[in-house]
Parts: structure tokens; C-alpha cells; sequence
């Protein structure tokens, strides 16, 4: 760390021990990640106020290239309770800073859909436009319920493509809902001629 842990505390008396835990808890941030500017840590009591425990707030301000990680716990439990609290709340805010800076974060992807376009009934299958222009092919045992009789060319569907026998092809169908409908036009009446 490039600047020395900053610990500050306010109406509680930290023991020896947690004083201790505390800068072995900063110590293993750093192996999660060798960009931490600086850590800041405020632990507060409840005040003279209360004559049985906490509640305890830990506070934790982590200085990293670009961001700075915030971490607030309270509990009414224990000191250290919090402190512990606290930290394991950060070692995730530092592993998922480290895992982003390193690229491996995971993405949500999710399955591909597109509108049925063509749809053969009395032989159970059908057709479904990728985003790509393809054609997917499904079967009527593909389709999650309410079903293949439930669909109509149009319909938007959501879509796992597998590779089969002849070519790409759709192994689990979810219909999305109704077909989209262009908006209805009305005929407005014309006014009669009279000559």
C-alpha cells in the first residue's frame, strides 16, 4: 500500500487484539490486490449512552487506481463481529476490482430470440429468424408449454441453438408472447358529394 493504514476510532476503546486483527485483515486485502493506494478504518461505538455492547459501526475507505471502495457495517452484536463483518464485505470489493482490472468478469449472456417465421403444423415443426439471417429449425417437442399449437408465425420466442443432424437447430423454444400486430388503421368515412 502506498500509504499507511489510517485506523481512527471514536467513543469505544479498541483492545490490544482487535487493534491487531485489524491490520492482519488490511494485510490480506493487500494479497488480493498490490493496487491499493491507501485503506482508511473508523470503527465507532455506541457512545456512553449504552451500557451493554453496540451497536458498532466499522467503516472502511479503500483507495484503488480510478475508484475507491466503501465499505459500512453495523451490528448491535459485537466488536468484533463488525470488524470481521466489515472485511469479509471488502475482500469481495477487492477480489471483484482485481478479477475487473484482470478482464475475467462474467457477463450475463442470454439465449438469442427471434420471431417465428415459418411454421408447419401438420408436420410439428418450425422456423425461427436468428439475428444473424439464419433460419433455425425447431420441433414441436422443442417447445416449453403452453406449447407448439400455442404458436403462430410472428410470435417472438426465446431459444437454445444446438447443432443437429442437418444444421443448426433450436432445442428449447419459449414463446415470448402474442405476435407483434401492426397498428390498426382505420377507414375514416368521407364526407357525401353533393352536386
Amino acid at each position: 500500500m502506498q500509504i499507511p493504514l489510517n485506523l481512527t476510532t471514536r467513543r469505544v476503546e479498541l483492545p490490544p487484539a482487535l487493534d491487531d486483527l485489524i491490520r492482519r485483515k488490511v494485510e490480506k486485502l493487500e494479497r488480493f490486490s498490490d493496487r491499493l493506494i491507501r485503506c482508511d478504518v473508523v470503527v465507532e461505538g455506541p457512545g456512553e449512552r449504552h451500557e451493554s455492547g453496540g451497536p458498532y459501526d466499522v467503516r472502511l475507505d479503500i483507495s484503488v487506481p480510478g475508484s475507491e471502495l466503501v465499505v459500512t457495517k453495523r451490528t448491535a452484536e459485537t466488536l468484533r463481529g463488525a470488524i470481521e463483518s466489515a472485511f469479509d464485505a471488502a475482500e469481495r470489493q477487492v477480489e471483484e476490482y482485481s478479477r475487473k482490472l484482470r478482464g475475467e468478469v462474467k457477463t450475463a449472456v442470454h439465449p438469442p430470440e427471434g420471431p417465428v417465421v415459418g411454421l408447419f403444423a401438420d408436420e410439428g415443426y418450425g422456423f425461427i429468424a436468428a439475428d444473424d439471417g439464419r433460419e433455425i429449425y425447431f420441433h414441436r417437442n422443442s417447445v416449453l408449454p403452453p406449447g407448439f399449437d400455442e404458436l403462430s408465425v410472428g410470435t417472438r420466442v426465446r431459444f437454445h441453438e444446438e447443432q443437429g443432424d442437418e444444421g443448426p437447430q433450436a432445442s428449447t423454444v419459449e414463446s415470448l408472447g402474442a405476435p407483434r400486430k401492426a397498428p390498426d388503421h382505420k377507414e375514416v368515412a368521407q364526407p357525401e358529394r353533393r352536386p
